[in-house]
């Protein structure tokens, strides 16, 4: 039987319209009848989730998973304004809170991973950086998150850590802008997650330097049902395999930490 598997999509916030850009299909076609799942999904997830997806799938024959990726507080604002989500799974526990607050969660959002934050540089590191504090240096090219996204907020969390103030020459709106830049050559450091950072490593498109202080700095990341969710059931069911003994490995295999 022919089916889709996966629509992975990265949803863009503009100021008149909601886009969904679609990242990446993995299809064969729909099924006749299959009930669509629909997760919204921080970007960091964007290398995770797949796996999580394809195997609920697996369990769930007459379902089609599609994901969606983009930056947490966009995909929240999305939420806010009504697109049609089942699972959110946030980059911090600040931006699904938002969400609590104002109602939009049915029920508490039960945190499933932690992240921190690392530098990537270009394959060679050209520029020779070594540690956070070399990216002040006004000849270097460094990006980051936009303040108002999760690794941004983190990013100024470890800047207040350090006493070390960055000058970035681009905010960008969620942290795989951020890797794509680097990988370019667009610019000589970017701030990113390791779980990022990690896959890149190992296409050789990057190289990772670690500093200290990105330990202190952990962000928590939270997975919630919206209100009004139109396959709430399904979306206990998403969520559960994310927090089982099955899923959790998945999320360790690809760098996440264990959250307390």
């Amino acid at each position: 039987m022919m089916r889709r598997r996966v629509r992975a999509a990265l949803v863009a916030l503009s100021t008149a319209l909601t886009v969904l850009v679609t990242a990446s299909t993995t299809a064969c076609g729909p099924v006749s009848g299959s009930r669509v799942l629909t997760v919204f999904a921080a970007a960091s997830l964007t290398d995770v989730f797949p796996a999580l997806a394809n195997r609920f799938e697996k369990t769930h024959e007459d379902v089609d998973v599609r994901l969606h990726f983009a930056g947490s507080a966009q995909l929240a604002q999305q939420i806010a304004e009504g697109a049609p989500a089942d699972v959110f799974a946030s980059a911090d526990a600040e931006t699904m809170a938002r969400l609590e607050r104002d109602g939009l969660l049915d029920g508490p959002a039960t945190p499933f991973a932690t992240n921190t934050l690392t530098i990537a540089v270009p394959q060679g590191n050209p520029a020779g950086v070594t540690d956070f504090a070399d990216l002040v240096d006004p000849d270097l090219t460094v990006v980051v998150c936009a303040p108002s996204v999760p690794c941004g907020a983190a990013t100024r969390r470890i800047e207040r850590l350090t006493g070390v103030t960055l000058r970035p020459a681009s905010e960008e709106a969620d942290v795989r802008s951020v890797l794509t830049k680097v990988e370019a050559g667009e610019a000589d450091a970017g701030l990113v997650y390791v779980t990022d950072v990690a896959v890149a490593v190992a296409a050789g498109t990057v190289e990772r330097i670690r500093f200290p202080e990105a330990a202190e700095v952990v962000n928590t990341y939270p997975v919630g049902i919206p209100v009004d969710a139109a396959h709430k059931d399904l979306a206990r069911r998403f969520r559960d395999l994310v927090l089982s003994d099955e899923g959790q490995r998945i999320l360790r295999e690809a760098g996440f930490g264990v959250p307390s």
